[in-house]
């Protein structure tokens, strides 16, 4: 895929029509509570432009929130953050240590609210040039990068369920290979997946 092509292919996508995402996209018995006031959050699907990679990270199982699970770099948008996308490279930056100068923003999908109470918005962007990941070791045990077509074809997703404060939830993945991508990640790709076909 050539760099021209992967950035009108993102610059297309927020084009098209899309509403905002949920963790309980899904599950549509589950009621949200009026007035429930969630963090703000942003988070960097960034797409190598000589591969069209997506990368990604496996978070710490020190940590206590999500321990192992497949995330974008990203994480709460401090007071001190101009934007959504200020929080997101700033996130990048520091836990993989990702240079902004390298990143193209292309823009913003809607925001994405999770089971644990943050509004996330996802910030698409290319990364130019040489990149070598430098892991965060507190926050971060990988960075691995995933195919572009793999987490932008609908039919790569599926539906699985667990239970969860007793009831079954259900949710997208996308697996690939020894990584088990799910929950907002998925549900965010998902997203994307759909303004891409």
């Amino acid at each position: 895929m050539t760099t021209p092509n992967l950035i009108k292919i993102l610059e297309d996508a927020l084009t098209k029509q899309g509403s905002a995402s949920t963790d309980f996209d899904l599950n549509k018995d589950i009621v949200l509570p009026e007035g429930r006031k969630l963090t703000p959050a942003a988070v960097l699907v960034a797409f190598r432009a000589d591969t069209g990679n997506l990368i990604l990270t496996k978070r710490s199982a020190r940590l206590k929130h999500h321990p192992g699970q497949i995330a974008f770099a990203g994480g709460k948008q401090d007071p001190t953050d101009a934007s959504p996308t200020a929080a997101a490279l700033r996130e990048a930056h520091e836990e993989i240590g990702l240079d902004p100068t390298q990143v193209q923003v292309i823009g913003a999908l809607p925001s994405h609210e999770t089971v644990t109470g943050y509004a996330i918005t996802p910030v698409l962007a290319v990364v130019h040039g040489g990149f070598t990941p430098i892991p965060e070791a507190g926050e971060v045990s990988e960075v691995f990068e995933v195919p572009f077509n793999h987490v932008t074809n609908p039919v790569t997703f599926c539906v699985q369920g667990r239970h969860w404060n007793g009831r079954e939830r259900y949710y997208y993945t996308v697996p690939y290979g020894p990584y088990y991508i799910w929950g907002a990640t998925a549900r965010i790709l998902r997203a994307l997946a759909e303004r891409i076909t």
